[in-house]
């Protein structure tokens, strides 16, 4: 049994952006430039892909991809992950989403620091928001967690207010988890999305209507999640000015 394994869930049918994960960005796929960001910092051999398109799964393989089909029933990427997790065993699952093709690799090592200090515990990442775009996004959640880091809440909606309905400080999560398997088995085992993820289509909110207790850690503010074609041309203005 492995320690850790890193699994990028990839789903092609996305409602806001279809074939998200084999966009060019700059002659490189999405799903290709997060799988690198992960081997930047961690053996290829702890890393894979889950998908359930074909296409996906062929592009992976045509560049040396470690690659599981899933089904297409799947439920949210971390329902995916799980599904990984029945056929390769490890003490805990990292998912990187595949839609964070400029996220911070050294992310992963502190999600792997943290998870030595706060063993048996569901983790996920976060940084602060750094503008009232950011804030007032229905495609950016929100989080407010507890002064020891547990999650109280995750929204679309911009959290936390105030009266008079500014933007002040907030923080956004970044789409890094980790689960032990006996959390993340559990989570799968629910057949229908929990209330408030489905209102909120956050899958962490799961967790908590669950009765998990969920540990937000901060990592860096790099990340650029792409969930609409908007992102998508913040990521190339990101990638060309990088070059």
């Amino acid at each position: 049994m492995q320690d850790y394994l890193i699994v990028i869930p990839a789903r092609y049918e996305s409602s806001r952006l279809p074939g998200k994960p084999l966009i060019d960005l700059m002659g490189k796929s999405m799903i290709l430039r997060t799988y690198e960001k992960c081997i930047e910092v961690m053996p290829k051999e702890n890393v894979i892909v889950a998908t359930d398109d074909v296409r996906i799964y062929n592009h992976c393989l045509s560049h040396s991809i470690a690659v599981l089909m899933t089904s297409d029933s799947c439920l949210t990427g971390t329902d995916r992950v799980a599904e990984v997790a029945r056929v390769i065993k490890a003490e805990y699952y990292i998912n990187v989403q595949g839609d964070e093709p400029l996220f911070n690799s050294n992310d992963i090592l502190k999600v792997l620091e943290s998870i030595k200090n706060n063993n048996g515990k569901i983790i996920n990442g976060y940084c602060s928001i750094k503008s009232s775009e950011e804030f007032f996004s229905t495609s950016i959640p929100k989080v407010v967690f507890r002064p020891d880091g547990r999650l109280l809440y995750m929204s679309r909606s911009p959290i936390p207010g105030n009266k008079n309905g500014d933007f002040v400080k907030a923080n956004r999560q970044v789409c890094v988890y980790a689960f032990p398997q006996e959390a993340l088995e559990n989570f799968s085992g629910q057949k229908i999305k929990t209330a408030l993820e489905k209102e909120e289509d956050i899958e962490i909110i799961r967790f908590l209507e669950m009765g998990y207790e969920v540990f937000m850690i901060e990592l860096s503010d790099d990340s650029i999640a792409v969930d609409n074609p908007s992102d998508v041309e913040k990521v190339l203005n990101r990638l060309r000015n990088e070059n």
